[in-house]
């Protein structure tokens, strides 16, 4: 019998993503504090926060619920048959031909409401 058991998130894991916010927010509140160094110091040290913050969070349970989703995500994507250029191409245009043929269509049923209303008004002539 296959059962599987669910683990619920401790306070180590909430310590984790509490850590992992942390360092992403200081990582912003340092780019912003160093505004008179170069840019390119400042991008680079988001960057990291942003890769520690990161590493620490998808060590939580959470986080390896998420990467798991994200590998069986990408698993789904690779099954996909995805359309050709052609049938992209011949899709599209048939989308574009039925709006227009649409726009048109309403807009001849506009000029028929308001023809009418005009009439039933009194309006029209």
């Amino acid at each position: 019998m296959n059962t599987k058991v669910e683990e619920t998130p401790g306070i180590a894991d909430t310590a984790k993503l509490v850590l992992a916010a942390a360092v992403l927010i200081s990582g912003i509140f340092a780019y912003y504090y160093f505004e008179n160094e170069s840019l390119l110091l400042r991008v680079a040290g988001l960057l990291v926060a942003l890769v520690i913050g990161a590493f620490v969070a998808f060590r939580s349970l959470q986080g390896q619920v998420l990467w798991r989703f994200i590998q069986s995500s990408r698993n789904e994507l690779r099954k996909v048959i995805w359309p050709t250029r052609q049938e992209t191409l011949q899709t599209t245009l048939t989308v574009i031909v039925f709006t227009m043929i649409l726009g048109i269509f309403f807009w001849i049923l506009d000029l028929i409401l308001l023809w009418g209303t005009g009439l039933l008004t009194g309006q029209g002539g």
